[in-house]
């Protein structure tokens, strides 16, 4: 097995096995458009019969109400222009594109039983757990083909990309960090950010949880990790500014934790941009996908969902540089695209995933100690 396969293989053995039980319904009224399906309440393409009949119900209903799908996040532009240039009769709404993945959840309890309100989400695993009843459940048409462990059983949030926690910084102005404590030196003075707050954001949490496994710690227990950047912040080396394209291109976020393919997007702006994923212990991640359990775009929602596990947005996360939840699969049934799958970067012998005792317990600490921490 090549390296760049074992962030799924790990997720096999150690990831989440969930057994979440109950999930809110949509409205009742949601039909499809041939008035015979209720698209709010379909768990499956079988409801609607096939996926012509998917698709004719959402061009129906002519809308798609995103949320929180940066278009340099992992291929995201591409993607969202691909579904518009497949379906112009469905039109994309992108709502506030830099939000966490708690906020998306907030814009969906702000807009309960409006037409504004998300259809979809894209969530880290922590903000998912706690906020089930938030979804719909729904097995895409590629359900079989991703691994048990990284999807709600009956398909209330799902696996989609994932990857592993990095450090990118400009090589013109810094060395290459060698390890965690690197960062604690002189040289790197006001230089050093994470990608949002790591109590609401997956990204910034996963930050921590990869201090803490560099720091001689377990994903058991997050402290060592909150620890780590209480010093870098008494340092002050820690950046408190939200990380995003621009601040990187203009060189106020000079030093990120952040994922590697996100770290490794960045290179386009900057040449000088690197990437290293620490030596030691590395943190895996996946993102998932859910459908709003009120979308009031139902159908449009299960589409995005079908689209985004196909095989040709699978690859397309992998032009990212993300990994693809269906890439065993797709490798298997020789449709990945094999020349972006062996370019990945290696990952590293030992990698750890959160489970979702783990992912809860670390939200709570980091609830109750984070801002006292870093100020």
């Amino acid at each position: 097995m090549k390296k760049h396969y074992a962030l799924g293989a790990l997720a096999l053995s150690t990831a989440v096995v969930l057994g979440l039980a109950g999930c809110a319904g949509g409205s009742a009224d949601a039909a499809g458009g041939d008035g015979g399906t209720d698209a709010a309440t379909a768990t499956s393409l079988a409801d609607f019969g096939d996926l012509a009949a998917l698709e004719e119900a959402a061009k129906a209903e002519g809308q798609l109400n995103v949320i929180a799908l940066p278009r340099d996040w992992a291929n995201y532009g591409e993607i969202l222009d691909l579904f518009a240039e497949k379906y112009p009769e469905i039109t994309i709404n992108e709502a506030s594109p830099d939000a966490s993945s708690a906020e998306e959840i907030q814009a969906a309890e702000t807009n309960a039983g409006l037409d504004t309100a998300p259809d979809v989400f894209d969530l880290g695993l922590t903000v998912a757990l706690q906020n089930t009843k938030q979804f719909a459940p729904y097995q895409v048409a590629g359900w079989d083909d991703i691994p048990a462990e990284l999807k709600e059983p009956s398909g209330l949030f799902v696996g989609d990309y994932g990857g592993y926690m990095s450090i990118g910084y400009d090589s013109a102005k810094y060395a290459e960090p060698a390890s965690l404590d690197a960062l604690l030196g002189a040289d790197y003075k006001g230089a050093v950010a994470i990608n949002g707050d790591p109590t609401q954001a997956g990204a910034a949490f996963a930050a921590v949880g990869l201090a803490t496994v560099q720091s001689d710690g377990t994903l058991d227990d997050f402290q060592p990790g909150i620890d780590f950047f209480q010093k870098l912040n008494q340092a002050g080396n820690l950046l408190k500014v939200d990380v995003t394209t621009a601040t990187v291109t203009s060189g106020e976020t000079p030093v990120v934790f952040d994922w590697d393919y996100l770290n490794a997007a960045h290179t386009a702006d900057n040449p000088n941009w690197k990437t290293v994923i620490l030596p030691g212990t590395g943190y895996a991640g996946y993102y998932n996908q859910a459908i709003n359990a009120d979308a009031p775009h139902p159908a449009a929602a299960r589409l995005w969902q079908e689209f985004l596990y196909s095989d040709e947005v699978q690859n397309l996360w992998l032009k990212g540089g993300a990994r693809p939840v269906r890439a065993e699969a797709m490798a298997d049934a020789g449709t990945i695209d094999q020349k972006l799958f062996d370019a990945l970067p290696e990952a590293p012998e030992d990698t750890v995933v959160p489970t979702e005792e783990q992912s809860t317990n670390a939200g709570t600490l980091l609830g109750e100690k984070w801002a006292a921490a870093v100020g």
